[in-house]
Formats: structure tokens, sequence, C-alpha cells
């Protein structure tokens, strides 16, 4: 596993804690971490999250995200050895969305593709 990988994985985790454990936001949803995205130079960290719940509850946590911004880099430059604190940003991971609709298009097709059953027992070959 390359270095970056590591500090990805160990800023996904810090984050997802600081989350669940400081923040006391009640614009806060039911919020998962889902990756983090790293430069080359660890300088900067896209922080990919997801949401339970409709799009109010989106928005809502992600402009508490964005308001904790702040603060969530503080805990992390705290908490993870590195020499400079990356920029960080958040933004909405939309993959689980995304691989739901298609499951439900492929469901679709399946259901519209399935042999349609009659009533009537099949004829025999003699």
């Amino acid at each position: 596993m390359a270095r970056c990988e590591k500090v990805a994985s160990a800023i996904q985790k810090e984050v997802s804690s600081i989350i669940h454990d400081e923040l006391k936001d009640p614009r806060l949803g039911f919020v998962t971490i889902t990756r983090v995205e790293l430069t080359g130079d660890l300088r900067f960290a896209k922080i990919f999250f997801s949401v339970l719940g409709g799009d109010q509850e989106r928005a809502k946590t992600q402009e508490a995200l964005n308001s904790a911004m702040g603060f969530i880099r503080r805990l992390l430059a705290e908490r993870v050895q590195l020499r400079f604190a990356p920029e960080i940003i958040f933004k909405m991971d939309k993959s689980s969305e995304y691989s739901i609709r298609i499951q439900q298009i492929i469901d679709e097709v399946n259901k519209n593709n399935e042999p349609k059953k009659s009533s009537k027992p099949p004829k025999r070959k003699k």
C-alpha cells in the first residue's frame, strides 16, 4: 500500500471519528465517510460522504460539514502526524444512489423480459 493510500485511510478513519464523536451540530444526519482522495503531495484532501435521507438532509449535512471544516482540520492535524495538515473539502458521494438506480433499472428489465406464464398446460409432442 502506497503512503498516499495509508494517509487517506487514516484521514478517513479520523474524520469519521471526529464527525461522530466530536461534532454536536443538529444539522448532521447519519453521515458515512465513504472515501478520501489525496493529492500526491498530501496537501489537499477531498472527503466524500453519504447521508441517509433525502435532499434536505443532504443539504443540511453539507452545510454543517462546511461550517465545521476548520475544526475538523485542526483535530485532524493533531491526530494524523503529517508535516502539513491537508486542506479539506467535503463532497457528496452519490455512488450509492447511482448503484441503487442501476439495480432498479436491471430489475425492471428482468421483470419485463420474463416469459409470461400461461394458464394452459404445455402441449405434448407425440
